[in-house]
């Protein structure tokens, strides 16, 4: 899954590092294709409610999670369209959470009238149903605070829905004892679930809690959030980063694509991960600014480093019987 906000193009003009340095001139803006960012929303839709209709089917019947029962759903809304019903709940959280986190980064490029498009949601008859969404910054930024403040809008807009999202799925949720070993997919458990079971389930077993399709959904939304967090390159957490650290952005990304390495004991998709930012997410534009973000911002800073922590898991799926 790819659920990380990367941009698939650097600023269309900015200044290079290094001998010979030059200036990239920016290309003439493209027309904005409105049905296109339609049409794939839409797609996105049927595909996370087709793995929504199989979410509430299990949950209703007791059943694990398996990844069988999300093709089979297919089938059953070709012969019964009117269960795509049973799959809303499910996808209209996580577009809620999709949206807010892109709508976060655009109405933040809108305030400080730096052009971007909409966001592009990708859709994918797999595991959720979607590859996630992005937008795509098509102007230079010349200020590391609007840099900053474009960079974190997208995980705090998320976080403000998952949160709401996680408490109301978890008061939906079912204690079925053992339910976690059960099934051909086991989810990890961010310390941010873990608390409000705490709060919901005092007495309950992590384990024994069968997550309702919206608290599901949430968990997706965690999960993405701490891709996006991630202090590498351009990822969201990346741009934060060159906000606040400037010239040590390079070494600190470097230091993170070598964290992930050993976390492919536990799961392995982090080798994949460090491999890929190693290649094409070490970087990121220069910004020649020497203003200093204030206080506020770097307050901001650390409450997005508290939510990467309370979102981040090791192990974030794992197959059955490992």
């Amino acid at each position: 899954m790819s659920s990380q906000d990367f941009s698939p193009a650097p600023y269309p003009f900015y200044a290079e590092e290094g001998p010979g340095a030059e200036v990239v001139a920016s290309p003439v803006r493209p027309r904005d294709r409105y049905w296109l960012h339609a049409l794939l929303f839409v797609l996105t839709m049927l595909t996370t409610t087709m793995v929504g209709v199989a979410l509430q089917a299990d949950f209703d019947r007791n059943l694990a999670f398996d990844v069988e029962h999300s093709f089979e759903s297919y089938a059953l809304v070709w012969q019964h369209p009117g269960a795509l019903l049973g799959g809303l709940p499910f996808s209209l959280t996580l577009a809620a959470i999709l949206l807010a986190h892109e709508f976060g980064h655009y109405l933040a490029c809108l305030y400080y009238r730096v052009d971007a498009t909409l966001p592009y949601f990708l859709p994918a008859p797999s595991l959720i149903g979607t590859f996630g969404a992005f937008i795509r910054i098509r102007s230079a930024i010349y200020s590391k605070r609007v840099l900053f403040d474009i960079g974190i809008a997208g995980p705090l807009a998320g976080f403000v829905f998952l949160l709401p999202a996680l408490g109301v799925g978890l008061a939906f949720s079912k204690v079925i004892p053992g339910i976690a070993g059960q099934g051909n997919i086991h989810f990890g458990l961010p310390a941010l679930e873990w608390l409000l079971e705490r709060a919901i389930f005092p007495s309950a077993h992590s384990a024994d809690i069968y997550l309702h399709p919206v608290a599901r959904a949430a968990w997706i939304g965690i999960f993405a959030t701490a891709l996006n967090l991630l202090p590498i390159g351009q990822l969201d957490g990346g741009h934060i980063l060159y906000a606040l650290a400037g010239d040590r952005h390079r070494r600190i990304s470097m230091v993170a694509i070598a964290a992930l390495v050993p976390l492919a004991l536990f799961w392995w998709v982090w080798l994949v991960w460090a491999a890929v930012l190693f290649w094409m997410g070490r970087r990121h534009p220069v910004i020649h600014d020497l203003s200093d973000l204030g206080p506020g911002r770097r307050r901001l800073g650390w409450i997005a480093l508290a939510i990467f922590i309370l979102c981040f898991m090791p192990a974030p799926i794992a197959a059955g019987g490992l």
